[in-house]
C-alpha cells in the first residue's frame, strides 16, 4: 500500500510539474507575440523587454533568443564605437552566438553579425565574417559588396589622412599635385585595399549584373586606384576613364531596377 500511495503522489507530482511548465511555455510565447508585434512598431525597447520576459519563462525558446538579438541589433548605432553602444552590440552579438552554436552556417545570424561589427567600426572582424558568408554560399553578391564596401572607406580615410597632412585635399580625380613621397604613401598604405575591393566589387557585378551600388562604388574605388599611379599620368587618366564608365553604367542598372520595381508593382493591382 505504501508504494501504491508512493507512485500516486509522484505521478500527481509530475502532472502539476507539466502542468506549469506547459503554462510557461504558453506565456512565453504570449510575450513572443507581444513582443514581435512592439518590434514591428518600432518600439525596440519595449520589445527588447518583451523577449527577455519570454527567455526567462521559457529558456529552451530559441525564437526568443533570435528575436531578443535581433532586438538589440536594432538599437546599435551605426558607425558609433562608444563603450555604451559597444555594449548594446555585445548583447546583440551574444544573442547571434546563441544561434550559431546550434547551427555554426546560419545565414541569417552571421549577416547579422556582420553587420554589427561593421556599425561598430570592427572591421576586421565583420570581413571575417562575410568572407565565411561566401565559404557558405559563393553566389552571395551582397557579402562580395560588403567587403568592397568596407575596404573602400578605409582606403577614403587612408587617402583624406596623407592628403591632409601635405595640406591637400582629395580631388577625386587622382590628386596631381602630390609628390613622389605622398604618392608612396598612399601606395603604401591603399594598394592592398584597392586591389581587394575591385577583385570584390567586379565578383558582385558577375553575379548581379544590375548591382548598381557595386556599379557606382566601382567608380569611386578606380579614383582611388588613380591615386597610386606614381608618375603615369596614362595609367591615371584610364583609371578615371574607367569610373566614368562604372559611372554610366550604375544609372543605367538604376533606370532598369526603377522599371523593374514599377513594374511589378503595377502587375500587383487587382482591378
Amino acid at each position: 500500500m505504501k508504494l501504491i500511495s508512493r507512485f500516486v503522489a509522484g505521478a500527481a507530482a509530475l502532472m502539476l510539474l507539466a502542468g506549469t511548465t506547459g503554462c510557461a511555455k504558453l506565456k512565453a510565447r504570449d510575450r513572443l507575440v507581444k513582443g514581435v508585434q512592439a518590434f514591428k512598431s518600432g518600439q525596440y525597447e519595449v520589445a527588447t523587454n518583451l523577449f527577455q520576459e519570454s527567455i526567462q519563462l521559457d529558456p529552451s525558446y530559441q525564437a526568443a533568443h533570435l528575436y531578443l538579438a535581433t532586438a538589440y541589433s536594432y538599437r546599435v548605432v551605426p558607425g558609433l564605437d562608444s563603450p555604451e553602444n559597444i555594449a548594446v552590440a555585445k548583447k546583440a552579438l551574444s544573442g547571434f552566438d546563441d544561434v550559431l552554436s546550434a547551427n555554426p552556417n546560419d545565414l541569417g545570424a552571421l549577416k547579422q553579425e556582420a553587420s554589427i561589427y561593421r556599425n561598430i567600426k570592427q572591421y576586421d572582424k565583420a570581413k571575417a565574417i562575410e568572407q565565411k558568408i561566401i565559404s557558405i554560399d559563393a553566389k552571395d553578391s551582397e557579402a562580395y559588396y560588403t567587403i568592397a564596401w568596407i575596404d573602400w572607406n578605409l582606403a577614403y580615410k587612408n587617402a583624406v589622412q596623407i592628403l591632409g597632412k601635405a595640406g591637400l585635399t582629395d580631388d577625386g580625380m587622382g590628386n596631381v599635385k602630390k609628390s613622389k613621397d605622398v604618392c608612396q604613401q598612399l601606395v603604401t598604405a591603399n594598394s592592398t585595399l584597392v586591389t581587394e575591393a575591385l577583385d570584390n566589387l567586379h565578383k558582385a557585378v558577375e553575379i548581379n549584373p544590375n548591382y548598381d551600388d557595386a556599379m557606382q562604388y566601382l567608380n569611386l574605388t578606380y579614383r582611388r586606384k588613380a591615386d597610386l599611379e606614381c608618375g603615369d599620368d596614362a595609367a591615371r587618366k584610364a583609371d578615371l576613364s574607367t569610373a566614368d564608365e562604372w559611372v554610366q553604367k550604375a544609372t543605367g542598372a538604376r533606370r532598369a531596377n526603377e522599371a523593374a520595381k514599377e513594374a511589378k508593382l503595377k502587375g500587383g493591382v487587382t482591378m
